[in-house]
């Protein structure tokens, strides 16, 4: 599908982004009255059972709009591009630009970031934001510096976290961030940002698959947000031993309870037709799990009870992982 035509108030921009988050803005973007000149995103990774080499959903966005992808290693190679635009503007990139780059835009480049800036600085801003139990997250429309999501901010909009996922969060805050963006773009260059209050950052650093992993020793209610931000992406987790190696059981939805006796954390406990984990305060009642044993689909924790009932048993434990575990799993 081809860009629409541009009008005498388009810009010409260039993209630059990789995930599903991207793409949206992106898409939102390329069927307004700007023209997206360019987009970059990151080079394809090999990805599935296969291990193909796949393009990031930006990149699928882009082709199908028509618009020519590039995918340096640095866009300090792109300083030529870059400078016949108007703007870049930027989405979950995954790239620090330099300097140079920052300026070779005629009005330099803006990012599209998925939280409340300055809160939540850094590449895993929704999913931060859930485990530490914030109720309202949202978009940040920034101007761009040589820091980490650092620059002043154009405009802020806000949403409500509820009981939703990480994916069904970002999901939102996209369709958010694009609409925030066209409307800072007809503003410009008008618009004078705001700077941040560094004294109110926190931190959002990367996942890592450590992230994923379950502490029983926790309270009931920080597994339950770990479980919730992390659902669709890299799924929280649970392992436990049996004579066929270990049993991995990804925890996809899950409510806390107070503890119904003096369990040691980790320890199955049966409620009815409920199965429930003891944490360190409280317990965490499993609603859909996902085990690495048969074809390895997400099953209600009734369902996947009745399927292994070797490993559903009162009392069974789950494995309380320290860190000298964690790499082997």
């Amino acid at each position: 599908m081809a860009q629409p035509a541009p009008t005498a108030n388009a810009w010409r921009l260039g993209f630059a982004g990789s995930p599903d988050f991207a793409a949206t803005v992106l898409q939102a973007l390329a069927t307004s009255t700007h023209e997206v000149a360019i987009a970059f995103t990151q080079p394809d990774r090999r990805a599935g059972r296969g291990r193909k080499l796949t393009p990031c959903p930006a990149r699928r966005q882009a082709e199908a709009l028509g618009i020519e992808v590039r995918t340096p290693s640095s866009l300090d190679a792109e300083l030529d591009t870059l400078a016949e635009l108007d703007c870049l503007v930027v989405a979950a990139y995954g790239l620090l630009l330099s300097p140079t780059v920052l300026a070779a835009p005629k009005h330099g480049c803006i990012n599209v970031h998925a939280s409340l800036l300055p809160r939540w600085r850094g590449a895993a801003p929704v999913e931060r934001a859930i485990m530490a139990g914030e109720t309202v997250t949202g978009v940040s429309i920034m101007q761009m510096d040589a820091g980490l999501d650092t620059g002043p901010v154009y405009t802020h909009r806000s949403l409500d976290i509820n009981d939703a996922g990480g994916e069904e969060v970002t999901a939102a805050l996209a369709e958010l961030g694009a609409e925030a963006l066209l409307d800072t773009i007809a503003a410009l260059p008008k618009l004078t940002p705001e700077p941040q209050c560094d004294a109110e950052a926190t931190l959002a650093p990367k996942l890592t698959p450590a992230d994923a992993i379950i502490d029983w020793r926790r309270d009931a209610g920080c597994i339950a947000r770990q479980v919730q931000a992390l659902t669709g992406r890299m799924p929280a987790f649970a392992t436990q031993s049996d004579a066929r190696g270990r049993i991995r059981m990804r925890v996809l939805s899950a409510r806390t309870h107070a503890s119904t006796g003096g369990a040691a954390p980790g320890t199955l406990v049966q409620q009815g037709d409920s199965w429930r984990i003891t944490c360190g305060r409280g317990e965490l009642e499993l609603t859909t799990v996902q085990l690495n044993r048969g074809k390895g689909r997400p099953l209600s924790v009734a369902d996947a009870a009745r399927g292994y009932p070797s490993i559903f048993t009162p009392d069974a434990t789950f494995d309380v992982v320290n860190d000298a575990d964690q790499q082997s799993l």
